[in-house]
This record gives C-alpha cells, sequence and structure tokens, in this order.
C-alpha cells in the first residue's frame, strides 16, 4: 500500500511538472474570435449546434496529442523540424502566410480588450495601450515559469462562462439532447457558422506555439505519457467552455429572440437582463480571453519564425541574446494594437481575410505534421499506430474540406 502511495504522488509530481503548454493552448483556444463565434451560434440556432462539440473534441486531441509528442520525442519546434526536413524555401513561405494570419488575429485579439471595456464606459484609447504595454512587459521581462503560471492563472478565469451558463437557466434537458443528436440545416448560415467553428478550433499557431512550449518546457520522451494526459485534459476544458459559452447565448439570446450578433460584447449584453453577475462574468471572460490570446499569439508567431529561420528564440533569452524573437513579438503588438486605434479600420473584414489566410494555411501544416510524425528516423518508436494514422489522415481530409468550404463561403461574402 505505501509503495502504491509512493508511485502516485510520483506520477503526480510528475503530471504537475509538465503541466502548462498543452492546457495552455488548448484553452486560450477560446479567444476572442472563438467567444464570438460560439456566442454567434447560440445567438442565432440555440442548443442546435452542441452536437459539434463532440466530433471538434477529437480532432482537436488527435492534431495536439502529435505536436506534443514530437516536441518531446524530437527536442525541436515544428517549424525547426519543417525547414530541416522539407527545405527553407517551403518553410519562409509557411512562415510568410502564418505572420499575416497571425497579425489580423492579433487585431482581433485587441477589438476584444476594447469592446470589453468599453461595456464599462473605458475608452479604447486607454485600454488597448494599457493592454499592449502589459503583454509586451510580461514576456520580454519575465522568465518561462514566471509566464506559465501567469497564463495558468489566466485560464482558471474561463470559469466564468460556466457561472454564466448556470446563471442564465437554460433548458438543460434539451441541451443535453442536442448534445447527442447531429442535427443539419441546409441553410447556407447553418452550414457556415459549424464550419466556423470547426475552424476556430484548429488553428495554424496553436500547433507552433504548443510544440514550441514543450520543448522550451523541457519535456522529454520520459515524461511524455503525463505530458499528453495534460494535452487531452486542456482540449476537453476548451469543449467545456465551449459548451457553457453557446448554452449561455442560447438561454439568454435565442430563448427571447433569435438573431445574429455582430460582436462577443453584444452577447455580454444579452445576457443582462438575466441578472448583473451573468453579464460581469461574461464580460470579465471576455476581456481575460482576448489579453490572453494577445499575449500567446504573438509569442507563438516569434517562436515560429524564430525557429524556422535558424534565430535564437525563447521567453529564457535575454533581449540582446535574441533580438529577432524579441523584435517580431513588439512588432506584432504594436501593429495589432495600433489599428483598433484607427477611426473607421474595417476590422470585420481583417478578420475575414485572418479566416482565409489560416484556412489556406492549415491544411499544409496538418500534411507536415502527419508526415513528419511518421518519419522512422526522426521519432524511432514514437511514430504513429497504423490505427491513429488512419484517424489522422481523416482528420487532414476533414479539415482540408472544411478549410476550403470556410474559405469559399469567405470568399465570396467579401464580394
Amino acid at each position: 500500500m505505501r509503495e502504491l502511495i509512493r508511485r502516485f504522488r510520483y506520477h503526480l509530481a510528475v503530471f504537475f511538472a509538465v503541466v502548462g503548454p498543452g492546457f495552455i493552448t488548448a484553452v486560450v483556444d477560446n479567444d476572442s474570435g472563438g467567444i464570438f463565434t460560439y456566442s454567434a451560434a447560440g445567438a442565432r440556432y440555440g442548443y442546435l449546434p452542441l452536437w459539434t462539440l463532440l466530433p471538434i473534441t477529437v480532432v482537436l486531441i488527435i492534431t495536439q496529442e502529435m505536436c506534443s509528442r514530437m516536441g518531446a520525442v524530437t527536442g525541436k519546434g515544428l517549424s525547426d523540424l519543417i525547414r530541416e526536413e522539407f527545405g527553407l524555401r517551403i518553410t519562409f513561405l509557411l512562415m510568410a502566410v502564418l505572420v499575416l494570419a497571425n497579425m489580423t488575429n492579433v487585431m482581433a485579439e485587441f477589438a476584444g480588450v476594447a469592446s470589453s471595456l468599453e461595456l464599462f464606459h473605458i475608452s479604447r484609447y486607454v485600454s488597448v495601450p494599457l493592454a499592449a504595454f502589459a503583454v509586451w512587459f510580461l514576456v520580454v521581462k519575465g522568465s518561462y515559469q514566471s509566464v506559465e503560471k501567469i497564463f495558468l492563472f489566466a485560464c482558471v478565469f474561463y470559469v466564468t462562462y460556466v457561472i454564466s451558463g448556470f446563471l442564465v437557466k437554460p433548458d438543460w434537458k434539451e441541451a443535453a439532447l442536442y448534445s447527442v443528436k447531429p442535427v443539419l440545416l441546409l441553410e447556407p448560415g447553418y452550414i457556415y457558422m459549424l464550419i466556423g467553428m470547426v475552424g476556430t478550433t484548429i488553428a495554424p499557431w496553436m500547433q507552433f506555439y504548443l510544440q514550441a512550449a514543450v520543448v522550451e518546457k523541457g519535456v522529454t520522451a520520459k515524461e511524455y505519457k503525463k505530458s499528453r494526459i495534460e494535452v487531452i485534459v486542456g482540449c476537453f476544458m476548451t469543449s467545456v467552455i465551449a459548451f457553457f459559452i453557446i448554452v449561455a447565448c442560447a438561454g439568454a439570446i435565442y430563448s427571447v429572440r433569435p438573431r445574429d450578433i455582430q460582436d462577443a460584447s453584444e452577447a455580454a449584453l444579452g445576457l443582462k437582463p438575466f441578472g448583473e453577475y451573468a453579464f460581469l462574468l461574461f464580460s470579465a471572460g471576455l476581456f481575460n480571453a482576448s489579453i490572453f490570446a494577445a499575449c500567446i499569439l504573438p509569442l507563438s508567431t516569434a517562436y515560429s519564425v524564430c525557429e524556422g529561420l535558424g534565430f535564437e528564440a525563447g521567453v529564457n533569452k535575454r533581449l540582446k541574446d535574441a533580438p529577432i524573437f524579441y523584435g517580431l513579438y513588439t512588432l506584432l503588438i504594436v501593429v495589432g494594437a495600433g489599428v483598433i486605434l484607427i477611426p473607421k479600420f474595417p476590422l470585420v473584414q481583417m478578420i475575414l481575410l485572418s479566416q482565409v489566410l489560416n484556412g489556406i494555411l492549415l491544411p499544409f501544416v496538418l500534411i507536415f505534421m502527419v508526415l513528419l510524425i511518421n518519419k522512422v528516423d526522426l521519432m524511432g518508436e514514437w511514430t504513429n499506430s497504423r490505427t491513429f494514422n488512419l484517424v489522422s489522415w481523416a482528420t487532414v481530409v476533414i479539415m482540408i474540406g472544411l478549410t476550403l468550404a470556410l474559405v469559399g463561403i469567405t470568399v465570396r461574402g467579401m464580394h
């Protein structure tokens, strides 16, 4: 019995030693764009879209697990491996598209900061510069350990959506029914929304950030099994949060009058009749998610580009040792925040453009990931099993199909 307790304590200690990258990457996927997508789904279609969360969770676990495993086994980031195995030219093109896509995504995060605080009559000309400085200072002046602790603390704040969901008092029976009952309405708006829900879940930047974070944390193949548990827990947490966002908006907005919303702050206002706490918690969650993603997205981009092109990268590195890394991180924050302060800037069009760029990039990233993880000279005994390969390639094919559909619908909507 004593030996059993000792082994349990050891495994628990190893788990908490590796916890961080997978959990943070999965949870931060619910950024301002993700919150808007799930809010819009609940406000317009009620509980009907809940069934998608189950297959979305499976796909998310598969892609995140592969990246985490590659990072632990090879000790190298995804862009680093792509450069080594497929050449600098392909890597440069991938990085160029990634920077463009992430730049527009960073703008969307600062828009989330602005809209969440404007609900409390705080001008964006105050909130956005302060948020940008806080984000920059945290990463540039912190170590990996201190930054990760703050990120993990920010993950806890997502519980605000769970509480908001309960405060609204939705129809739980209907929510439970449509969580397992697939409903496919043959109307463009509903199909676009379903594609958007999948698209917001698996973004190219997530794969690059997760693998880089696993490497910088020092997780090896020996600790990987505990790291895999952490990745899976993070993916489930992401879907739980998405579930409660949809349920809250279905109960507060759809049940009163189904309608389209223009941004996530409008969803927060929709909860106001159900109590001040529901409104405050949803608004606080939006602010937390926006500023959290405003840290991660530029960081992910800086990691990816520097690794892919052979520059020094890492939060543990000093400014003078990794000038390109910190310079790119700073540039993304300055431009992303600065654009939000331009009067009448076409932000919606920029967000649409980021979806198109993500859509172009994502299939390539997924293909490279599956090809890399099956290289025996790279992964040794850690390559995919036959079953896992079947699921992985099926995921790639499905994601390419959905992504092409999303790009097509988005491009049509821009004309």
